[in-house]
């Protein structure tokens, strides 16, 4: 039977699903700044590193208390306080007065990620019917690509001197001339601006209206999550979380721009333009199937893609080979295209729909902890792998990790598509503290 959704119902999914953008935006910018700050603030590897993964440090921390937040502000108030959150790092970023101060407010941006990332896809998914719920939180994973994009043409236009005009000279020149680090920052409050707005022609969810009064002490969400099949849940969202970060896919959005120019492009940024193209419409073709293919069949198709991917990619790398840069656009716009269409856009669909609702805040704050850990870390740790490693390494073991993914998924993920949440909260609480083979949901 085909489920007819309300505009309204659109409407309220694609509010909160502008969190995505800024999420995006805020995540890719970076790659367009990384080389003149190193220049400007005289940074090091391991200081390059930590500009890159600052903002992630403000995103373990905002995990790990947007569950509860969510939990007792309800996701409506804490949707508003991350979109504070955005305007004040952008517009700090922009005007600040050294490195530490840009390190502050990329903190406090990604304070807001980490909040965003874990209560727009659960208010989605909690307002969705079941049938069309995948579509509907794969808006999120749209309006992240989409802020993808918009950083990359953004990062684009301010090098080119596209906006060098400005009614101050001296602050345009700064901005987006000498010290166009700035702008690109700057530039994520225009789109914080609408989704600040709009927040507040939405209703709060009615699931958390509706488990609101049952919630009297706190103390009965930890006991819930010891329960075997709510932990069994909490323990295979947290492990495809940070292995989904293992597989290359943050790696490319932080340090795209260097890779290209590594692989001897004349244009990295252009290339990266390319890649946030690829990664939008690929992600338009997900939110139109994810309901009807399923998530676990995107995820074999796109995976396995991803690992041959990878490793042209790594063979392109190899000293001896001398392959034309063609070769490596091509695979690694393809590698873009199975990482947008399976793992992305299926992680955060199954991280919000797997929990109960009584622990459905705290649950995917644990488990978007693990994700923001493994994005931490990949944020650390490529530059030191693409310099020790070599590129070609860093993209084998890239390909590697795509493997205990796989068997995550197949061993111990059941097919959620089409069933409700409570459906889902049932089959945990039945199955989940079995072993063997993931059931099928009845």
């Amino acid at each position: 039977m085909k489920t007819k959704v309300s505009s309204r119902t659109v409407f309220i999914a694609i509010v909160a699903a502008l969190g995505g953008i800024l999420f995006g935006y805020d995540t890719a910018v970076i790659s367009g700044t990384t080389e003149v700050v190193k220049s400007q603030f005289g940074l090091t590897t391991g200081g390059e590193g930590w500009y890159v993964g600052c903002a992630l440090i403000g995103s373990i921390i905002g995990v790990l208390v947007a569950g509860m937040m969510s939990d007792f502000l309800g996701r409506k108030k804490t949707m508003l306080i991350s979109a504070v959150l955005f305007s004040i790092s952008a517009i700090g970023c922009a005007v600040c007065a050294d490195f530490t101060q840009l390190v502050i407010y990329r903190m406090v941006g990604g304070f807001g990620i980490g909040i965003v990332s874990i209560v727009s896809p659960v208010y989605i998914s909690e307002v969705s019917p079941a049938e069309v719920r995948g579509t509907m939180v794969s808006l999120y994973q749209l309006f992240i690509t989409i802020g993808f994009l918009l950083a990359y043409l953004m990062n684009f236009i301010i090098l080119k001197g596209a906006m060098l005009d400005s009614t101050d000279p001296e602050l345009g020149a700064r901005m987006f001339n000498q010290e166009y680090w700035r702008g690109m920052l700057g530039c994520e409050a225009i789109p914080d601006l609408l989704f600040l707005v709009l927040i507040f022609f939405i209703p709060e969810s009615p699931r958390w209206l509706q488990v609101r009064g049952q919630r009297e002490d706190k103390s009965e969400e930890w006991k819930a999550l010891r329960e075997p099949g709510i932990l069994k849940a909490v323990l295979i969202g947290s492990a495809i979380a940070i292995l989904g970060q293992f597989m290359g896919v943050n790696a490319v959005l932080y340090y795209g721009p260097k890779i290209f120019a590594d692989a001897g492009f004349e244009d990295p940024l252009f290339s990266t333009v390319l890649v946030g193209i690829v990664n939008m419409l690929t992600t338009v073709i997900a939110l139109a199937i994810i309901d009807k293919v399923g998530r676990k069949q995107l995820v074999w198709w796109g995976v396995g893609g991803m690992i041959f991917c990878l490793l042209m990619i790594g063979l392109y790398f190899l000293p001896f080979t001398n392959l034309p840069t063609w070769f490596m656009l091509v695979f690694f716009l393809l590698y873009v295209f199975c990482t947008a269409i399976s793992i992305s856009a299926v992680v955060f669909v199954l991280l919000s729909e797997m929990y109960p609702n009584r622990v459905r805040g705290l649950a995917m704050s644990i488990a978007g902890f693990a994700l923001w850990i493994g994005t931490y870390l990949i944020g650390q740790l490529t530059p030191w792998m693409l310099e020790t490693l070599t590129p070609a390494g860093t993209f084998f073991l890239f390909a590697f990790m795509c493997v205990p993914y796989l068997w995550i998924m197949y061993k111990y993920v059941p097919n959620t598509t089409g069933k409700t949440l409570e459906e889902i909260e049932e089959y945990w609480s039945r199955f989940g503290g079995r072993g063997g083979k993931a059931q099928s949901i009845k």
